[in-house]
């Protein structure tokens, strides 16, 4: 999961992105603008994972509902530990007591054990090519990560594709 806060130049609203891999399988993927615009990075992540818990659940349910329960919980990367701590703690309640009721649902679902956030680095993280520009060099390595095309060996790029 990752996002692009406040990349839109006219409304400065973010671009939020995700991609669900199963078995080494994407099976989801989404990249959209927010809804509004929000204050701070935290906050702009906090509201992605709201729709990042949410779509982990659909797959999840999908795939039980087919015979082919997963194990819980679904791991969602991101690059934001602020982010992450408030997904699972109501410490600084006073400070995201602003952020709309509908993106706790987020904590409910850390609380039951369905989701858990857990800290990627950017030079890692797949959703960034849902985000945001990114050199050519990046852009094949992280098609590579995701399958999308033959393994590249350490960012250097060979061969025709």
């Amino acid at each position: 999961m990752d996002l692009d806060y406040a990349g839109y130049k006219g409304t400065r609203k973010s671009t939020k992105g995700n991609i669900f891999i199963v078995v080494g399988g994407s099976v989801s993927w989404e990249s959209k603008c927010q809804e509004i615009v929000v204050l701070s990075t935290v906050e702009s992540k906090y509201m992605a994972f709201t729709h990042a818990t949410a779509q982990a659940l659909l797959v999840l349910k999908f795939f039980t509902e087919v015979g082919l329960p997963q194990h819980t919980p679904i791991i969602v990367h991101a690059d934001n530990n602020g982010s992450i701590i408030n997904s699972t703690t109501d410490k600084h309640h006073c400070q995201t007591k602003h952020i709309n009721v509908k993106y706790h649902f987020v904590k409910e679902h850390t609380k039951k054990g369905e989701i858990l956030f857990s800290y990627i680095p950017s030079s890692n993280n797949l959703a960034d090519l849902f985000t945001k520009p990114l050199p050519c060099n990046t852009i094949w390595c992280l098609t590579s990560m995701l399958g999308l095309i033959p393994k590249v060996d350490n960012m250097s790029v060979q061969g025709e594709y």
